[in-house]
C-alpha cells in the first residue's frame, strides 16, 4: 500500500491569513506515532506561522502555538481538524 492523500485544502482568510491542511493515510506510522496518518495543519500571516500541528518524525503528535511546541493527544482526523479550528480561532480574536 502506497500513501494516499485523504485531506488537502488550502485557504485564505480576511486577514490575509492561510489556512493549509494535508493529510495522508501512510502504509505506517511515522515514528513515533502509532496511528497510520502522516499531517501538517499550519495558519500563517505575514509569512510567519502562528498555529501548527504535525507529526514530523522523530517528535510524533505535536502543535505549534506561537512559539511553543507542545505535545498533542491525536484521536481521529475529525478530531485533529476541530482542535486546529479552534486554536485558529482563538488566535484570530472575534470578528
Amino acid at each position: 500500500m502506497t500513501a494516499k492523500l485523504i485531506v488537502n485544502q488550502k485557504s485564505f482568510d480576511e486577514t490575509g491569513g492561510i489556512i493549509q491542511m494535508t493529510v495522508w493515510s501512510v502504509p505506517e506510522p511515522v515514528p513515533p506515532s502509532t496511528h497510520g496518518f502522516k499531517y501538517r495543519l499550519v495558519y500563517a500571516r505575514n509569512g510567519r506561522r502562528l498555529v501548527g500541528f504535525d507529526n514530523e518524525r522523530g517528535k510524533g503528535d505535536h502543535m505549534h502555538l506561537g512559539q511553543a511546541e507542545l505535545h498533542y493527544p491525536f484521536t481521529t482526523i475529525d478530531q485533529l481538524i476541530k482542535d486546529f479550528i479552534t486554536e485558529v480561532e482563538i488566535i484570530r480574536g472575534p470578528p
